[in-house]
């Protein structure tokens, strides 16, 4: 079974249509990047699949469960992180990951989610200061942590590492990599499509609304006569 089925998924603005006849599936444990330029889609789509948004027309299923009927059972084994996420700037890094395992578990399970979100962020002892005192690097890895820190069935990570530094978005990419080998399905968007072809199992490029090419990068490449991601999303849009 994938752990994420999506089957002519259409969004509309009113009169804009922004999401056209969208399919594609993510297999259970795997990376799966969306890629394609600011505005084709892939943070709607996201946000549909974290059941923020309505769907329009379609159908989706995320390990089983029918997203439109089963919204509430969707809520219990997934986490999103958006690309603007934030978190309280006035508490320490530990108390802000401790408030959010108080949401999910208590005692001794709620101590092992702490310990696992601590060691996700890898922030040494900067952990014990104020957040308004982090980099925007430090901020971005706290907020990882705080989404694979309960170990959902599926992340949703919208832009992962935008407007970061080389060392943070390699450290961020280490962490989502480690996440997926333990068993989480990772769906991620991106418009850096080289990060994509680093981290992804496979990948699907949206463009205007609609999925252009799927596959893994190296079948993509290949298809495209392309060295790299980039190169094939502009074959195929043009």
């Amino acid at each position: 079974m994938p752990a994420i089925e999506v089957d002519r998924l259409s969004k509309k603005y009113g009169e804009f249509l922004a999401l056209k006849n969208v399919s594609f599936s993510v297999n259970e444990g795997e990376v799966f990047g969306l890629i394609g330029p600011n505005g084709a889609g892939k943070t709607t789509t996201l946000r549909v699949l974290a059941t923020l948004l309505e769907v329009t027309s379609g159908q989706i299923k995320i390990y089983g469960y029918d997203l439109v009927k089963q919204a509430d059972e969707v809520r219990k084994i997934i986490s999103y992180l958006p690309e603007d996420a934030g978190a309280y700037k006035n508490m320490k890094g530990i108390d802000y990951l401790s408030f959010i395992a108080e949401f999910f578990v208590e005692g001794e399970k709620k101590k092992e989610m702490l310990q696992r979100g601590t060691e996700v962020a890898n922030l040494g002892e900067r952990i014990n200061d104020r957040i308004d005192t982090y980099s925007k690097g430090m901020a971005r890895r706290l907020l990882v942590a705080r989404a694979l820190m309960i170990q959902p069935k599926l992340a949703i990570l919208d832009e992962l590492t935008t407007g970061l530094d080389v060392l943070n978005a390699q450290e961020i990419r280490r962490v989502v990599k480690r996440a997926a080998k333990s068993g989480t399905t990772v769906l991620l968007s991106s418009h850096n499509m080289l990060e994509v072809e680093l981290m992804c199992d496979r990948i699907a490029l949206i463009n205007d609304g609609q999925i252009v090419a799927n596959g893994s990068p190296q079948e993509l490449k290949s298809k495209y006569n392309a060295s790299n991601i980039e190169e094939v999303f502009v074959a195929v849009v043009q």
